[in-house]
């Protein structure tokens, strides 16, 4: 089963990165969709996204991201068809230990958006650092560290793309939202971007077809 804003996300994601890219995604869509629709439990699905993955490096920068949305999909989806407490299970405790290196912090915003969408308020940057992640909170400084360029730079929600961009590009390597911080600020900025407006983010980006990928995933959830 597929969650329908899953499911839409991964068609513009793919139409996005073929966009931008000389490797043509758009057939994958359809591979997706029957990955995250399969019955098969959550870890068969991680071996068959990343074997796609492996087959067909070209599209290696999604591969994480996509993961978020096979994640963030067993949250919306699947977990419906399996007991009420399995969250809380020793299985599911084991499935999260064996991919506590997975993902990124797309998940976070992605859950920060679908409770946007429960509780119909417009998403925003500060309502999603302290409201959602509670970064002011002592029990939350890892939180807090990973969020810290975008803490600090949250007046580039005023800025010109261009500034984004440049201080995207100045991140450190080791930041863990180094790839995601122009589309996530991008996003924020202005969260239902027209055609041309996306043309925009595009021409300021230094990774069009990741960035323009991750971009369309938000807006498909906002």
């Amino acid at each position: 089963m597929t969650d329908p804003k899953v499911h839409i996300a991964i068609e513009a994601a793919l139409n996005a990165f073929s966009k931008y890219n000389s490797f043509e995604a758009t057939p994958f869509i359809s591979v997706f969709g029957e990955i995250f629709q399969s019955g098969e439990g959550f870890l068969t699905k991680i071996e068959m996204l990343d074997e796609v993955f492996d087959d067909y490096p070209q599209m290696e920068d999604l591969r994480e991201i996509f993961f978020d949305l096979l994640l963030i999909n067993f949250f919306s989806a699947d977990v419906i068809k399996l007991e009420e407490d399995y969250l809380d299970s020793p299985e599911w405790e084991e499935i999260e230990e064996q991919t506590l290196d997975r993902g990124t912090e797309l998940l976070n915003l992605l859950l920060y958006l679908n409770e946007c969408a429960d509780e119909d308020i417009e998403p925003e940057l500060e309502d999603y650092l302290k409201e959602f992640l509670l970064v002011d909170e002592d029990e939350f400084q890892d939180e807090y560290r990973i969020y810290e360029p975008v803490i600090s730079n949250q007046i580039l929600i005023e800025s010109p793309l261009a500034e984004i961009s440049k201080v995207a590009s100045k991140l450190p390597e080791d930041s863990e939202l180094k790839e995601l911080f122009y589309p996530m600020i991008c996003f924020f900025q202005n969260t239902s971007p027209s055609s041309e407006e996306k043309n925009s983010i595009a021409a300021q980006s230094i990774n069009k077809e990741f960035d323009m990928a991750v971009l369309e995933i938000l807006v498909s959830f906002c």
